[in-house]
Formats: C-alpha cells, sequence, structure tokens
C-alpha cells in the first residue's frame, strides 16, 4: 500500500466531508471569503460550493485508487488530469459564485 495513496485518498475523504457540510448543512463559514452581506441566495450558493467540492472530492479520491493500482503507480498521467480538472473546477467556483452576490 502507497504512503501517497492512503495520504490522497484522506484528502479526498477530508474534502468530501468539508462539501457536504457546506451542500447539506449550509456551514457557509467553510467558504473562504464568504460575506453573508454581500450574498443574495445563501442556499443556492451552498449548494454550488458544496456540489463542486464533491466533485474535487471524487476526483481526489479517483486518484488515490489509481495510485494503489500497481500498473498505474509508476505512471502520472492521471496527475495532470487532476491537476487541470481541479484547476478548470476551481475557476468554475470563482466565476460561478459571483452570480450569488449582489453588487
Amino acid at each position: 500500500m502507497s504512503e501517497q495513496a492512503v495520504t490522497t485518498l484522506v484528502a479526498g475523504v477530508f474534502i468530501g466531508i468539508l462539501g457536504v457540510l457546506i451542500k447539506y448543512v449550509g456551514v457557509m463559514e467553510l467558504i473562504a471569503g464568504y460575506d453573508p452581506e454581500m450574498v443574495t441566495d445563501e442556499e443556492g450558493l451552498a449548494d454550488f460550493i458544496g456540489t463542486n467540492a464533491l466533485y474535487v472530492a471524487v476526483l481526489t479520491i479517483g486518484v488515490g485508487i489509481l495510485e494503489f493500482r500497481a500498473a498505474t503507480a509508476d505512471s502520472g498521467w492521471y496527475w495532470i488530469v487532476f491537476v487541470i480538472a481541479v484547476a478548470a473546477i476551481a475557476v468554475r467556483m470563482i466565476r460561478g459564485a459571483r452570480r450569488f452576490e449582489s453588487t
């Protein structure tokens, strides 16, 4: 069992817990830069950010599973895909969160 795989899986579970807390419990304080005075739709923002955090969690857990496999452990192609996907989701989250703010 690879130490990197375990670390990646634990990180994925942690991100998943944060996503669940934001999306289903409504812990808005976990959102970086959250200002309750600027947000017009808290429920919509929590759903949007929480869902995207869950996407990142699934990607992270997927990379952790690939790290466990001996056939793919020596290949780093999935890390490149992971970084590109997480960057795209981060941009989506930043740009998409603006629609829940008042101007």
